[in-house]
């Protein structure tokens, strides 16, 4: 396996009957989940995507990636939550959270329609000025407030800087197939589309379009990430509790939440991972926060944060327990210097690699923890790669969707982020929402 699980810093918190307690359960929801006999399991589309994806649409994929490469210095994607997390997450992880300083031969790449801040609205669009801007927009229906916002704007912008025939060269539509008012735009105009596949929901759509596009444009290897996800597939397929990793860390995330733990803190060591953190809260906080019931997902980057947040996850309130993801040999690499006065103190380290001292901050950190009652579980990724990242991508993807089943509830329905939208339009004064919008106004 790419993505390999890590045990040693779980001793003293779970024991060999608390595995076989729950190893049998863990395995029947890893089957359901394969078998597809699960609640939701009409949105199980992205199990089988890495080997069964549209050929013919990957290769317009790189086509249109290609030609944004060629023509645009600039490439604003247009979208909210599993529209967008993936695929920076991956751009980050596998280029730099730098990337826009250092990108030379690919375009700059810009993410809008996030959030409703006038100010990083105007200040995207005063990016664009005197460069090469293009467009993909993100969303099944068209009608996401914030995304739609911001489509409308930059539609404007393209429209009035480069007159319609052209700006309609340069916006690429990923939505739904046959409809919605995205899609139906798109057809009118002419715009290049592209497909969010009826079966898989926004958080588990990375591999599709949604964050292919984006990914290629930035000049990540797409067919070797759909290469490392098939392989995941392949491997992870297995009902093997004591072989399968995927199904064990399923098992471990559950036995602490049994145990009282309430959240589960994904830890890197290098700030290229920070977004990937980001795409594994909404993909864990979507699928289980459901019935009152899952483990809150956070997420730090050492050792960065254990300034700000060390002394809690030592010395706080026990409701935690930590993922280390350990990504392995850097990209680079750096040789600290000797320096002849040694005015800090620091020359015993002469000679050593960056990496080296992160890692042994890594596991430094892992011993005090765990002697401060704070489990840590790993999981390793042997390189950073485009291979590696799509085995890791449907790895946490398979995890999430059997811890939910082990939990006992729908891991692909989001009833509850309904809520805030209602509420949102009633107080906007959107049609149709009148009555709620005095009960409410009533409550402010």
């Amino acid at each position: 396996m790419a993505t390999k699980l890590k045990e040693q810093y779980l001793k003293g918190f779970l024991s060999p009957e608390d595995f076989d307690a729950i190893a049998a359960q863990a395995v029947a929801a890893h089957q359901t989940l394969c078998k597809r006999t699960g609640r939701g399991n009409d949105f199980l589309g992205w199990l089988d995507l890495p080997a069964e994806y549209d050929r013919d649409e990957f290769c317009r994929i790189q086509m249109a990636a290609q030609k944004i490469r060629r023509d645009s210095d600039l490439l604003v994607v247009i979208g909210i939550g599993g529209s967008y997390l993936g695929a920076r997450a991956v751009i980050e992880l596998l280029g730099s959270p730098l990337y826009n300083s250092l990108a030379k031969d690919s375009p700059q790449i810009y993410f809008a329609g996030n959030n409703m801040s006038s100010s990083q609205l105007c200040q995207l669009l005063s990016l664009c000025e005197g460069k090469r801007v293009s467009v993909n927009v993100i969303s099944k229906s068209g009608t996401t407030t914030e995304p739609a916002i911001a489509f409308r704007v930059f539609r404007e912008y393209l429209e009035h800087r480069y007159g319609k025939q052209e700006a309609q060269k340069r916006i690429y539509c990923t939505t739904d197939r046959s409809r919605g008012t995205l899609h139906d735009l798109a057809v009118r105009e002419g715009y290049e589309r592209f497909v969010i596949p009826d079966d898989v929901g926004g958080r588990y759509s990375v591999l599709t379009p949604v964050g292919l596009l984006p990914i290629a444009v930035s000049g990540g290897d797409i067919q070797a990430l759909m290469d490392g996800a098939a392989t995941a597939r392949e491997e992870l397929s297995a009902p093997d509790f004591g072989g399968n990793s995927c199904i064990r860390y399923a098992a471990i995330r559950n036995l602490f939440y049994r145990k009282g733990r309430k959240a589960e803190m994904l830890v890197s060591y290098d700030p290229s991972f920070s977004m990937m953190a980001e795409w594994y809260k909404q993909l864990f906080g979507e699928s289980e926060g459901k019935e009152h019931k899952g483990l809150l997902p956070t997420a730090a980057t050492f050792s960065t944060d254990l300034h700000s947040l060390g002394q809690f996850i030592q010395e706080g309130s026990p409701i935690l327990f930590e993922t280390i993801v350990d990504l392995g040999e850097p990209a680079e690499e750096f040789i600290l210097p000797k320096e002849e006065e040694n005015f800090d103190g620091l020359n015993f380290l002469a000679g050593w690699k960056l990496s080296e001292v992160n890692r042994k901050a890594m596991e430094g950190t892992a011993l005090a923890h765990r002697s401060g009652g704070v489990p840590s579980v790993v999981l390793e990724l042997p390189q950073v790669n485009a291979f590696e990242t799509g085995y890791f991508i449907y790895f946490m993807e398979m995890a999430c969707a059997a811890s939910g089943y082990l939990l006992g509830i729908n891991p692909f329905d989001q009833p509850g982020v309904e809520a805030y939208k209602k509420n949102m339009f009633a107080l906007l004064g959107k049609p149709g929402y009148e009555e709620l919008r005095q009960q409410l106004e009533a409550q402010l």
